[in-house]
C-alpha cells in the first residue's frame, strides 16, 4: 500500500528538538540555493558562463516581473519576495524526485519515509506565510512610522474604528490563506502521484508528473505575487497617510 502521512514524521531528535522528514528537506533546499548562489556569483564576468547566464536570466526575468507589480518600490521588496519564490519552487519540485517520499525505515512496524516534500508539511507552510505577513508590516511601519497603525486602530470615527477592524482581522485571515493554499494544492498533487503510482507504475504517472511540475511553479509564482502585491497595498497606504497628514498640515 502507499504510504500517505497527512503530518511529517520525526527522524531523530536534536536537543530536544525534534527533526522530521519535512524540516530536514527544508534544510537541505536552503543548503542547495545558499551553495548555488556562492557558486554562481564568486567569480562573476562580463562574458557570463552558461551557470552565471541562466541565473541572470532568472533573477532578471523576476526583478521586471515584481518591478510590474510593486513599482519603485522593487529593490526594497525583491530580496523577499524572490527569496521566497525561489525556496518555494525548489522544495516544491524536490518534493517530485524519486526518492523522496519512498526511501526510508521501519519504525514500530510503521514506515518512515527520510525525506518528504516540505511544502507538503503545514508546518513549513504556515512558517512561509507568517514571515510573508510579518514582512508587510515591517515595511508598512517602516514607511511612514507609527500613523501606520491608523489602517487597523482608527479612532476618528466609528466606520473607520470598524473597517480598521476589519483590516486587522483581513490580515490575520492571510495567513491562514496563504498557508492552506500552498499546503492543500503540494499535498494533494503528492497523493495524486502516490496513487497513480501504486496502481499504474509505468508512464501513465508521467503526464501528472508533469501537470505537477507546472503547479508546483504556478503556487511559488502565487505566494510571492500576493506578497508583493500587499506589501504594495502596506507602502501604498502609507503614503496616503503622509500625503493626507501633508494635506492638513497646509490647509493649518
Amino acid at each position: 500500500m502507499p504510504h500517505i502521512s497527512l503530518a511529517a514524521e520525526k527522524i531523530f531528535v536534536v536537543g530536544g528538538l525534534p527533526i522530521t522528514n519535512s524540516l530536514l528537506t527544508s534544510w537541505l533546499v536552503a543548503i542547495f540555493l545558499i551553495v548555488s548562489a556562492l557558486f554562481i556569483t564568486r567569480q562573476l564576468t562580463l562574458i557570463p558562463s552558461r551557470a552565471q547566464l541562466i541565473a541572470e536570466s532568472l533573477i532578471g526575468g523576476l526583478y521586471d516581473f515584481f518591478q510590474t507589480i510593486t513599482g519603485k518600490y522593487v529593490n526594497q521588496f525583491f530580496p523577499l519576495i524572490a527569496s521566497l519564490f525561489l525556496f518555494i519552487i525548489t522544495a516544491n519540485w524536490v518534493g517530485l524526485l524519486p526518492g523522496v517520499g519512498t526511501i526510508g525505515f521501519f519504525r514500530d512496524e510503521k514506515f518512515i519515509p527520510l525525506l518528504r516534500g516540505a511544502t507538503a508539511d503545514l508546518n513549513t507552510t504556515v512558517a512561509l506565510a507568517l514571515v510573508a505577513v510579518v514582512a508587510i508590516q515591517y515595511f508598512g511601519f517602516t514607511t511612514v512610522g507609527f500613523r501606520y497603525s491608523s489602517r487597523f486602530l482608527n479612532f476618528t470615527n466609528p466606520i473607520y474604528f470598524v473597517l480598521g477592524l476589519l483590516e486587522l482581522v483581513s490580515e490575520i485571515t492571510k495567513i491562514i490563506s496563504f498557508a492552506f493554499r500552498l499546503f492543500g494544492n503540494i499535498f494533494a498533487g503528492e497523493v495524486l502521484l502516490t496513487v497513480m503510482a501504486f496502481l499504474m507504475p509505468f508512464i501513465v504517472p508521467l503526464p501528472f508528473l508533469m501537470m505537477e511540475l507546472f503547479i508546483g511553479f504556478i503556487q511559488a509564482l502565487v505566494f510571492s505575487m500576493l506578497t508583493a502585491v500587499f506589501l504594495h497595498v502596506a507602502v501604498s497606504h502609507g503614503e496616503h497617510e503622509t500625503s493626507h497628514a501633508r494635506e492638513e498640515v497646509s490647509h493649518t
